[in-house]
């Protein structure tokens, strides 16, 4: 008989195979404990740094943001810590009403100056998520239970951005009480790694970077008590992995499985499968600034290597769409498959021979030797190199570890590289941030809003500042029509999700946002 994930024992045995280690962890008699499988991404759990797909996942259930969206989707605004708001006349100030019920884990009042110093304290460190905050002018307390945000300028997307984990409330007593500060000289990132200080489901109780982050039940939160008591995400990079372990029963919910895998599964009584579109878009970023990306920093080098990527092979291999730009198909506006570009190699050849390449050129390709929710991003890279091979663009691979990578994303300095990204907003404006002016194109591929056309500027400028939703969507599709032509950016899959669970796990809900809230789950 399958072994279950919920254990009643004074122990629970990890029996991991492969290269996995056996660790024993003690637990109090009868805790209700899930134990997950996944591919850990965790850059940091404090959420003023943090900005990866693991990181949402923790934050998510140990904080609390002012708003949030609901449970399965993003198609509303729901109140969260605050019970209520009002907009100005004017769509600057928003002025938020804290529930009266909130608390941290401690069991003291979530409040107005908690949420001041938590914003305030996201915008100074200046950290990977800080942009998100590049709107906001000014917070301040009304009062001890009202926040007023003000905006340099009238934003249609602002609510639905609010429940990215980037603004997570901190409780401010005690993150200054361990080295946090609303200013450059913030020293509490390694106690947040720690333990959490906010209000949410669960508390962090350790975190050992790529081997397991454990969370335990908040007695003090004030929402409908989870059902475990503790939840282990244990770091199992390699699906294989994952998938074995669920079918052994050491792990209740595992990930990171491949279409391949999820297929084997189908038929077992025991196991459970969600299998359906997410908004994870692979692409390839080519450095507009020559010294870094050579040949494809050339618009044209860029839309030959659009045409010949092989779109229908990466479908094949993951399921999914391939997206039309890098604004994830499900978004209001973007561009599906109906209007994606389809492989052509002679126009690819006939650009490279426009732009001096007639007979290819050699270029190394940097990803992180990685796999993400169930797609293998070696397996991408060699695709990548088959295809451009048939244009005669030579491409070396250059797999590196997460954090090295990462590190030469976030910097700019991949001339030539591959990557994926997940929404920062559930809004159109997310796509701003692949143009002239956004952080993805201008500190990951160099492609400025100095020295880019005017009209293209002028073209975000207004897409940024329209409040009408029609026009709105008018304005971003011109613009990926321009990131079709001329961008710096080659989107070729948005894979489906591929996840396989427990038959007695419930309450399993893929979120855009989020992508898992532990605290749905139960037996």
């Amino acid at each position: 008989m399958r072994g279950s994930f919920l254990r009643k024992l004074p122990a629970l045995l990890l029996a991991l195979v492969l290269a996995l280690l056996i660790s024993t962890t003690a637990f109090a008699q009868d805790e209700k404990v899930l134990v997950i499988g996944h591919a850990e991404s965790t850059d940091s759990l404090d959420p003023a740094r943090g900005y990866t797909q693991t990181t949402g996942i923790v934050l998510k259930a140990t904080y609390q943001t002012l708003v949030t969206f609901p449970a399965a989707d993003a198609s509303s605004i729901e109140p969260e810590l605050a019970e209520s708001w009002t907009v100005s006349e004017d769509g600057l100030t928003y002025t938020f009403m804290l529930s009266a019920d909130a608390a941290f884990a401690d069991g003291h009042p979530v409040t107005a100056d908690d949420v001041v110093f938590s914003i305030n304290r996201l915008k100074a460190i200046k950290g990977n998520p800080a942009f998100l905050a590049d709107g906001i002018a000014s917070v301040s307390a009304v009062d001890a239970s009202t926040v007023a945000i003000t905006l340099t300028a009238a934003s249609p997307s602002f609510l639905s951005l609010l429940p990215n984990s980037a603004f997570s409330v901190v409780d401010s007593e005690a993150v200054k009480a361990n080295g946090g500060t609303d200013g450059e000289d913030d020293a509490a990132e390694a106690y947040l790694n720690g333990t959490s200080a906010g209000s949410g489901a669960y508390i962090l109780e350790s975190w050992e970077p790529q081997v397991e982050t454990v969370l335990v039940r908040n007695a003090a939160y004030k929402g409908a008590a989870p059902h475990f008591d503790r939840i282990i995400i244990q770091n199992i990079p390699e699906p294989a992995t994952q998938k074995t372990a669920l079918e052994a029963g050491d792990i209740g919910l595992a990930l990171d499985l491949t279409s391949d895998q999820i297929s084997a599964l189908k038929g077992n009584a025991d196991i459970a499968i969600a299998s359906g579109p997410a908004n994870i878009i692979h692409f390839l970023l080519m450095n507009r600034d020559e010294s870094i990306g050579g040949p494809v920093s050339n618009p044209q080098v860029a839309q030959a290597i659009r045409y010949a990527l092989d779109y229908e092979g990466y479908k094949a291999l993951w399921g999914g769409v391939a997206p039309g730009t890098n604004l994830a198909v499900g978004l209001a506006g973007a561009f599906g498959e109906d209007k994606a570009i389809q492989r052509d190699l002679d126009k690819a050849k006939a650009l490279l021979a426009e732009a001096g390449y007639p007979d290819g050129f050699e270029i190394t390709l940097d990803y992180p030797d990685f796999s993400f929710q169930g797609v293998n991003m070696n397996t991408n890279a060699q695709k990548i190199q088959a295809d451009l091979a048939e244009v005669g663009i030579v491409v070396t691979l250059n797999p590196g570890d997460l954090g090295t990578a990462l590190d030469g994303y976030r910097n700019g300095t991949q001339g030539f590289a591959y990557w994926f990204w997940g929404p920062d907003k559930l809004d159109p404006e997310d796509f701003l941030a692949f143009l002239p002016g956004g952080k993805v194109a201008s500190d990951r591929t160099k492609w400025l809003a100095e020295g880019a056309d005017q009209s293209l500027l002028d073209l975000i400028a207004q897409a940024k500042g329209e409040l009408d939703p029609a026009k709105r969507i008018d304005l971003y599709g011109q613009l990926q029509v321009i990131a079709q032509e001329s961008g710096a950016f080659a989107p070729f899959n948005q894979p489906d999700i591929q996840t396989a669970f427990a038959a007695t796990l419930k309450g399993y809900v893929w979120h855009p946002q989020w992508l898992l809230d532990l605290a749905l789950l139960s037996e």
